[in-house]
């Protein structure tokens, strides 16, 4: 069980735990006047609670395609105080959208898997949540460019790699990359993830920087700001 300042996360059976990159993506996404929103392999739900927490108004459906995941992160919603604005659907986003093809969000999220045709590791459930090929983003993005309202936003967070390959498809389906936000560890690292911010318009925003330690075993100040209303430790 990871305990948050709001709610609870119980983690069990979901073969990708809590980590670093949901809790970025949950933390820094920006939509303030989001009303419905996306999260794409919610796993545990920590990324839709976050946002659940974040913006009052906004009514989450969160796709899961592992069934057991989905399961848990359906309990963790109902012992939410959002549960009311959190719903689970067991299935994977192509389902979802054949499902609702008429559905459109203000808000996209996803935390996706991102190993390209590299090694399986042990494990099915591990195997399906960390590893895809190039046509689950082709098929991801083609999905997302039809399914964002006109002013909506998506926001992914990518190894370096998988985000050079997601640019490449993007152009293909009239997306355009409004910001590019690079992770850092320290303020001398190089960047080791980066989230795109993808929207139908061409508005265009800076580019920005987000370190996540000041020292080895001391957050930034930036990091700290953004995840004090989540964390018990800060």
């Amino acid at each position: 069980m990871f305990r948050f300042k709001q709610f609870n996360v119980d983690q069990s059976g979901c073969a990708m735990k809590i980590n670093t990159d949901g809790v970025l993506l949950g933390a820094l996404t920006q939509a303030s006047n989001a009303v419905t929103v996306l999260d794409i392999g919610t796993g545990t739900g920590v990324i839709a609670l976050m946002l659940a927490q974040r913006f009052v108004n906004a009514k989450i459906d969160a796709v899961e395609i592992d069934l057991i995941a989905a399961e848990t992160a359906k309990q963790n919603f109902t012992g939410s105080p959002f549960a009311d604005r959190l719903h689970i659907y067991p299935a994977g986003f192509g389902a979802f959208f054949k499902d609702n093809p008429e559905r459109k969000y203000d808000l996209i999220v996803s935390n996706p898997p991102f190993h390209i045709n590299s090694l399986e590791s042990p494990g099915a459930k591990k195997s399906l949540a960390k590893h895809t090929d190039e046509y689950f983003f082709e098929e991801l993005i083609k999905s997302v460019a039809r399914h964002l309202t006109e002013n909506g936003e998506c926001w992914l967070i990518l190894p370096l790699q998988t985000a050079q390959l997601v640019r490449a498809i993007n152009t293909q389906h009239q997306l355009n990359i409004k910001q590019v936000i690079s992770i850092l560890s320290y303020p001398d690292s190089i960047p080791h993830r980066e989230i795109l911010v993808l929207t139908l318009d061409e508005t265009k925003n800076p580019d920005e920087q987000f370190v996540i330690y000041a020292e080895p075993k001391v957050y930034s100040e930036a990091y700290q700001n953004k995840l004090k209303d989540f964390f018990t430790i800060f």
